[in-house]
């Protein structure tokens, strides 16, 4: 039982990431940025759709730290976006 609610989590992801990706370059807009937030969406996404409803799995418990990861890594583009967007005149180096 516990395997087959892996392979659903697992799989509803890998068809996330494939079909954002596919849209993504029918749209002409391909970027590991873009990918990479969408498939953060997905993971988030998926990981609430398929959260069993009395009793977490060890390994759901080990998906915070993926989970902790892609929004450590979210954080870090969206505050090197804003650098790029602020004139040198307001950065202090």
């Amino acid at each position: 039982m516990a395997t087959q609610r892996r392979m659903r989590f697992v799989t509803g992801t890998l068809a996330w990431l494939l079909g954002t990706t596919l849209v993504l370059v029918l749209l002409d807009a391909l970027s590991y940025e873009l990918v990479f937030v969408c498939g953060l969406i997905g993971l988030l996404v998926v990981t609430e759709l398929t959260a069993p409803v009395s009793v977490s799995p060890a390994w759901r418990r080990r998906l915070r730290w993926l989970i902790g990861l892609g929004l450590f890594g979210f954080a870090v583009m969206v505050a090197k976006r804003i650098v790029e967007i602020l004139p040198p005149e307001v950065l202090p180096w």
